[in-house]
């Protein structure tokens, strides 16, 4: 019984009856690692990747890698984003409060003859970014330039050009009345706050100002 170059014992005189291999050819080169893949071998074709060792032929060749990178045959792995969470931030809706008109013009406030509540209002949503904001009318005149402008027509004539100030901190809120003319009251309530005072708010809380204006401070997911 013949032996081929790959040390298979085999019944053929032409080709090995094991593997196929010429008898009577040269002996496979000795590789250590398969030049393709890199797998150990230990025979003329790579267990892993089926790389012919004599030919340097391979079903589909591998490019090596550069130096501390992955090859294509084993990428990196993927990494999912960061997820993003969102931020709670405090939200000022203005509108007109008929309710509040109504007990305005009955306690017979200051300008409550003169306060006309609004044929149409449009109801305004602004974001607090920051922590203090100016509650007013803005007048370039005097410099004043309130974050929550409330000079907008139809205006509420109730309402002071530096009426109250509104101070964000995190999760806390607060109003303070800057001795305005009408004075600022909260919740429904026709008992006024005390001037130069800040009282704390919680989200859901209304801000009465002027003749009709109602500011609703909310905390939301932005």
């Amino acid at each position: 019984m013949a032996i081929c170059p790959e040390g298979h014992d085999s019944t053929a005189a032409d080709y090995c009856s094991v593997c196929g291999e010429l008898m009577g050819a040269a002996p496979a080169p000795v590789h250590e690692a398969c030049p393709n893949c890199g797998a150990p071998v230990t025979g003329r074709f790579c267990e892993a990747c089926g790389c012919d060792i004599r030919l340097g032929v391979a079903p589909t060749m591998v490019a090596p890698a550069p130096p501390g990178t992955q090859s294509a045959q084993f990428p990196e792995p993927v990494v999912a984003p960061e997820p993003v969470v969102p931020q709670q931030i405090w939200v000022a809706t203005v509108w007109a409060d008929r309710q509040l008109f109504d007990r305005t013009v009955a306690r017979k406030g200051p300008d409550a003859e003169r306060v006309e509540f609004p044929v149409f209002y449009q109801e305004r949503r602004i974001a607090l970014h920051g922590k203090d904001f100016l509650i007013g009318k803005r007048s370039v005149s005097q410099g004043v330039r309130p974050e929550i402008d409330l000079g907008l027509a139809p205006v509420d004539i109730g309402v002071s050009r530096v009426h109250a100030r509104l101070h964000i901190e995190g999760i806390e809120a607060s109003v303070t009345d800057l001795g305005s003319t009408n004075g600022t009251s909260i919740n429904g309530s026709d008992d006024l706050i005390p001037a130069q005072t800040p009282v704390p708010l919680r989200s859901g809380d209304r801000i009465h100002v002027g003749g009709w204006t109602t500011i609703t401070l909310t905390t939301e997911l932005g």
